[in-house]
């Protein structure tokens, strides 16, 4: 465990030792890792980190320089947010499911059929929302580490399949469906009567490809970058799902920064989650993802009514394991995460 760790951190050390190579260097430096390319036209991360760059650089006179380290240069996820965590990196844009690894509570996203629409996900997944304030502030204790920004991730979930259209709960009987490695995930198949199969990303593909699984679950912008209309027939409308984007930094580097620098990092964080919300619900709806995707695929999107059906059937399973897995913790996060859902949707 200890060697692993060393050839992890040394490993880092050495990619930021060559980057840093480069003359002029600010006084101070924030090194910050994304895990998708820095592309701020077709990607949510991407397009946080670019403003989130030139905001703080222009906004400090140039004495905060932000150095972009894409498509997971680093390292995984979870091996990234260590390495902010230890004063390596100062800054990283994670996924739910490698601060999961860190700070499990993450947990309490899986729970589904939450939101009636994305724009109250948007406003709940946010540090403008008392749930989203109480929730970062959590982390930022059990973490030691500075939440500065929070963004749902792509968007909504949905559900590829090659089988059938999706239109009714028995619809979903006994179709092979493609997970990641989360018991919550898996749970949420099976109480919709699917087959649960978890596999790695760079399987699914082939996977979807030669029927080893016959569908799959994940935000419209990702089925659309991934191909998946190559290999599936029919699209459903779920939004059963939806997972955060977190903007991390070091505690202690933020602490070093003078009052004026630490103003500049607040406004270029909020700034960089408007401009990813932006970018996501852009792509969600363009060529890039459902509208080209219509193109290519058969899709439908599930009636409220039904929808009911699929939310009474999942959500007892999914919390039964939320509770197993936090106890009375875990059921007072998602307590209050219900709470802020139906103040912002004025239920």
């Amino acid at each position: 465990m200890i060697i692993s760790r060393i050839v992890k951190t040394t490993t880092a050390a050495c990619v930021l030792g060559l980057t840093l190579a480069a003359p002029a260097l600010a006084e101070k430096t924030i090194r910050l890792s994304i895990l998708h390319p820095e592309d701020p036209y077709n990607n949510a991360q991407g397009a946080m980190a670019t403003v989130f760059k030139s905001l703080v650089e222009v906004g400090t006179n140039g004495s905060v320089n932000v150095q972009i380290f894409p498509d997971g240069t680093l390292g995984k996820d979870n091996e990234v947010i260590q390495q902010m965590r230890d004063g390596i990196i100062q800054a990283n844009i994670s996924s739910s499911g490698g601060l999961a690894q860190h700070y499990p509570l993450m947990g309490i996203f899986d729970m589904p059929f939450l939101y009636a629409n994305i724009a109250d996900a948007q406003d709940v997944v946010s540090l403008e929302s008392d749930f989203g304030k109480m929730f970062a502030a959590d982390i930022e204790e059990k973490l030691d580490v500075e939440v500065l920004g929070m963004i749902e991730a792509e968007g909504f979930f949905s559900i590829t399949n090659s089988v059938r259209p999706i239109e009714t709960l028995e619809d979903m009987a006994e179709l092979k469906i493609r997970t990641m490695t989360l018991p919550t995930h898996e749970e949420l198949i099976r109480s919709l009567g699917g087959a649960p199969t978890p596999l790695p990303w760079p399987e699914v593909y082939t996977a979807l490809q030669t029927g080893v699984v016959d569908g799959q679950m994940n935000p419209i912008p990702i089925v659309a970058h991934a191909k998946f209309s190559e290999v599936q027939e029919y699209l459903t409308i779920t939004q059963h799902l939806l997972t955060p984007y977190t903007l991390m930094m070091n505690s202690d580097f933020y602490n070093s920064l003078t009052d004026e620098e630490r103003y500049v990092v607040d406004y270029a964080a909020r700034s960089a989650v408007y401009a990813g919300k932006g970018i996501g619900r852009i792509n969600e709806a363009s060529d890039k993802g459902l509208a080209g995707l219509r193109e290519a695929m058969k899709v439908n999107m599930i009636a409220p009514a039904e929808l009911e059906r699929f939310a009474e059937a999942a959500q007892p399973a999914v919390l039964a394991l939320i509770e197993e897995k936090f106890g009375q913790e875990g059921l007072d996060m998602v307590n209050a995460l219900q709470a802020e859902i139906a103040r912002v949707s004025g239920n």
